[in-house]
Order: C-alpha cells, then sequence, then structure tokens
C-alpha cells in the first residue's frame, strides 16, 4: 500500500499542516498537567526532523483525551509542546486554539525550519463530526497535508480527512509521515507474503474484538497462539468449567468456527492448558461504575478446568514454554494482546515469557517481529524489551481494524505513490 511520501515532496517555505498522534498518557503534579509516556512523540521525530530540515514551515495537529468538543483545561496540549521542545532541543511555538485568527496569525508567523502545535482539535466537536466548514478553516493554515498519526486513522474526522481532501482540491500534495510508512510497511506489506514459520499471537478480552482478524490472518498464518482472558471463550466452547472468569456465552460458536477453519487450512492453533487463577474478594468499595470493586487473592496455577470460585488471570508456566518453544522456531512474528492481566505483577509472567521469547527469535534467531499496537506494546516497553523487536505499532484500534483488512480513512485520504 505505497502512499506519497514527505520525504518525495519540495517543501522549502511551505506550511505543512501534518496530524500527528499525540494523545499521551497525561499526570497531574503538583496541579501540573505533565506527559508520563512520550513513546507517541518521540516516534514523530524522524519526520519533523526531516521537514524542519528541508525548511518546511510545521503546523502540528493533535487530539488529547475525549473533551466531548468542549475546552477542557487538563487536555490541552501545551505540556505536550513543552515536552516536544525539550526532545527535540529546539522551540515549539504552541497556540492555545486550532481554527481562527489567533492559529491563523501563528501559522504565518512561522520561518522556514519552525514548528507550531495547535490545541486540541478536539475542543471543537466539528472535528470528530468531519465538518466541512471546520475543516476548512483548519486547512486555512496548509499549503502542503501530511499524516503522521496512524493512531487516528481509522478515524474520519476534519483533521485526518477533512483537510486532505481540501488541500487535494487546491492542488496541494497529501503525504504520510515517516511513522506512518512505517506502520503500513510493517502491518501491510511485510504480512501480504511473510517469511515462514510465520507465528501469530493474539490475546486480549474477547473473541468477538478479535474474531475478524483471527479470520484473516488463519488465511496466511502457519501458527495461532491463543492467549488472555478470550481463551477462557474456547474452554467453555469445549465443555471446559471457567469459573468466574470473562467469558463470552454467545460467542462459543465463533470460537469453534475458527477452531475448524484453522484445522481445515491446517494451521496450529494452540489454546492454553494451564492458568493462573485467582480468588476474588470484595474490597468494600465501588468501582467507577458503582459495581462492588473486587481484588484478586490467593493466585495458583491450576491445570484443565478452572474451579468455580476462581477467575483466570493469565496462562501458565507450561503453556507459556509451549508457546515461547512455537515462537523460537518463527521467521515472522505478529503479536497482539498480552497473554493475561500483565499490570499486575502477579498476572505478568505469561506475558513476559511470550515477550522474551519473541525478543529471543528476533534478536538471536533474525525473526522478524511485528507488534500490533495497543496493550501489548505496553507490555513489551513495561517490560523493557520495547527496542529489541523489529516494530512496534503506535496503533490500538487501527492497527486492529487494519489488520482485519479495513480501510482506514486516515490512509484512504494520502494520495498514491
Amino acid at each position: 500500500m505505497a502512499k506519497r511520501s514527505v520525504r518525495d515532496l519540495e517543501i522549502s517555505g511551505k506550511r505543512v499542516f501534518m496530524r500527528v498522534d499525540y494523545n499521551v498518557p497525561m499526570e497531574d503534579k503538583d496541579g501540573v498537567m505533565v506527559v508520563n509516556d512520550v513513546t507517541r512523540i518521540r516516534e514523530t521525530l524522524p519526520t519533523l526532523q526531516l521537514l524542519t530540515s528541508k525548511g518546511a514551515r510545521v503546523i502540528l495537529a493533535a487530539h488529547l483525551g475525549r473533551p466531548d468538543g468542549k475546552r477542557e483545561p487538563s487536555m490541552s496540549l501545551r505540556p505536550v509542546a513543552e515536552k516536544l521542545s525539550e526532545m527535540l532541543g529546539k522551540p515549539v511555538a504552541f497556540v492555545d486554539e486550532c481554527v481562527g485568527d489567533k492559529a491563523e496569525a501563528a501559522a504565518n508567523a512561522l520561518g522556514n525550519g519552525d514548528i507550531l502545535l495547535l490545541e486540541n482539535v478536539r475542543f471543537h466537536a466539528e472535528e470528530e463530526n468531519n465538518d466541512p466548514v471546520f475543516a476548512a478553516r483548519l486547512a486555512r493554515l496548509a499549503d502542503v497535508y501530511a499524516n503522521d498519526a496512524f493512531g487516528a486513522a481509522h478515524r474520519a474526522h476534519a483533521s485526518t480527512c477533512g483537510v486532505a481532501r481540501i488541500v487535494r482540491a487546491w492542488g496541494g500534495p497529501c503525504a504520510a509521515g515517516l511513522l506512518m510508512e512505517r506502520e503500513l510497511k510493517f502491518l501491510g506489506d511485510e504480512l501480504q507474503s511473510p517469511a515462514r514459520p510465520f507465528v501469530v499471537i493474539l490475546g486480549g478480552a474477547k473473541v468477538s474484538d478479535k474474531i475478524k482478524v483471527i479470520d484473516r490472518l488463519l488465511e496466511k498464518a502457519d501458527t495461532l497462539l491463543v492467549g488472555g482472558a478470550m481463551a477462557y471463550t474456547f474452554k467453555l466452547a469445549h465443555g471446559g468449567k471457567t469459573g468466574r472468569s470473562l467469558v463470552e456465552k454467545d460467542h462459543t460458536g465463533t470460537a469453534l468456527a475458527a477452531e475448524a477453519k484453522a484445522a481445515q487450512r491446517h494451521v496450529g492453533f494452540h489454546l492454553p492448558t494451564d492458568t493462573v487463577v485467582a480468588e476474588l474478594r470484595d474490597t468494600g468499595r465501588l468501582n467507577k461504575k458503582g459495581k462492588p470493586l473486587l481484588e484478586p487473592v490467593n493466585p495458583r496455577v491450576v491445570s484443565g478446568d478452572i474451579p468455580d470460585d476462581t477467575e483466570g488471570f493469565d496462562i501458565g508456566p507450561a503453556t507459556a514454554a509451549t508457546y515461547a518453544a512455537v515462537i523460537a522456531g518463527a521467521k515472522t512474528i505478529l503479536w497482539n494482546g498480552p497473554m493475561g492481566m500483565f499490570e499486575d505483577k502477579r498476572f505478568a509472567e505469561g506475558t513476559l515469557a511470550v515477550a522474551k521469547a519473541v525478543v529471543a527469535a528476533t534478536q538471536e534467531h533474525g525473526a522478524k517481529s511485528i507488534i500490533g499496537g495497543g496493550d501489548s506494546v505496553k507490555a513489551i516497553n513495561k517490560a523493557g524489551l520495547g527496542d529489541k523487536v523489529t516494530f512496534a505499532s503506535t496503533g490500538g484500534g487501527a492497527s486492529l481494524e487494519f489488520l482485519e483488512g479495513i480501510a482506514l480513512p486516515g490512509v484512504e485520504a494520502l494520495d498514491e505513490a
């Protein structure tokens, strides 16, 4: 899926309106919002350095959180501008609006090689509605459109689609940033004809969330390894006991159909043989939804059925060893979704074992490893291994939809190469 690249543009002195994904984790420290994970910012630096070196005047647009079309101070991008300036080692201007006279004046004041970050585009409800008037107001800042926000490319919003259409109508180019290029290469081109054996590792909570990905990848994979809570729906489908584990009773048929397709295509299909379980204790508190807050206690490993008074939280050590052995022989690896509740160290061992196996296959055996965004990237970064895989996607929902074969509006809006 070759798209026009920013590296091919003549942009000296031109205003490049670039959509980026700066929807980064923030926390309040003594009344000041600060960025506590710079991954998404760091991934845009190569594109920014290229554009500024070519003399572009760069105007960055992004969203942060879900302000529902209202100005929410805790979701301002001002702290992101400060962090970006620190990481680039050069000033990054910030304007507390994204459209209108103030934004236009700030954009027009830029010199060649300068960067401006606009305020959160989702402070305007028209952004998510892809309102053409709002898109036209944003486009007043642009001579060239670029998109480096793969994580937002599955949204047909004004800044991801509307501006591109207007810039193209004016005769301006619409190109992919370097990060967008890499996302399309590894999640798209590299998986079209993967080196074999091709091992797919899928985790996460629900079969229903991943069934389209499973169905599509069964066309290409040699082996599929299943973990996370979705594995309990497969167990239930086979008549096994799942205790208090998260299951989708109405998707047992879906699970069995996936296994049948794997068998038909001679794809190895592995499910956990042992599970780390825990009992649930009422804390006496309520969660955000007003329901009793339960905490897992007395974790232990069980084989086969999950006891009625327990819930499954991770794959067990025998499963982890089996999966690691399969991964060791892979030449291409795609991993999407953790093996358990990795945020709690008591239930992180399965995910960590898989992460180590993926890294070993990459570093020691030359496998190509692709981490398909979302929690699997968080997990491998938490283990300190994120820089030892071939590619880790910045997309969450976008990665999943792309792997399903869905056309992403933000990608479709860009010029063909």
